[in-house]
């Protein structure tokens, strides 16, 4: 990852899409993603500055797949988040409506995670009660989470100050910090 200045400003809402490196401790093969994009070490990750642009009360939704849930859990503590549930539940299809499944671990995988994590009380910011957990969008270019899940986020929390880490694009009221913008 090119070097990017780390933003400078408090947040109230923190999404990330973290460059995970996968490593299959499970059938000891590992493969990796840098011909999409850079990947990097679960350490890397974890030493990014969440604490100086975090507000004391804070949500942090975290993408991350399934082999790699427990790493998650451990960023989020290391950036000082408590780990609270799924927020979010990606199923993802094709243009067609086809299921997209990916070679698995165990079983095809074909949903990513979006987990949800606080610091502080942030407990009163929830608006709506009927934003839902499985989010089924279409799958577009490697790794480009559906535009929905951020609305969600919005439309559940209220109009608070956002930032999305590893952005792709940027997108209107958010602040985008990443090497693809």
């Amino acid at each position: 990852m090119k070097h990017i200045p780390f933003p400078n400003k408090k947040y109230q809402i923190i999404y990330a899409d973290p460059p995970w490196s996968y490593n299959d401790r499970m059938t000891g093969h590992s493969f990796s993603l840098d011909h999409e994009y850079k990947t990097q070490s679960t350490q890397w990750i974890s030493r990014l500055p969440l604490k100086d642009i975090s507000e004391n009360d804070c949500c942090l939704f975290l993408w991350v797949t399934s082999p790699l849930l427990d790493e998650g859990i451990k960023v989020m503590e290391d950036w000082g988040f408590k780990y609270k549930t799924v927020a979010f539940c990606w199923s993802k299809h094709t243009k067609t409506g086809k299921e997209v499944s990916n070679l698995g671990r165990w079983t095809m995988g074909n949903v990513e995670l979006c987990l949800l994590g606080i610091k502080g009380k942030p407990n009163s910011w929830r608006r709506d009660k009927s934003i839902k957990q499985l989010v089924k969008a279409e799958r577009t270019k490697h790794s480009a989470k559906p535009c929905e899940v951020r609305e969600r986020i919005v439309r559940l929390l209220g109009d608070k100050t956002r930032i999305e880490l590893f952005a792709r694009q940027k997108t209107d009221g958010w602040d985008v910090w990443g090497d693809e913008v």
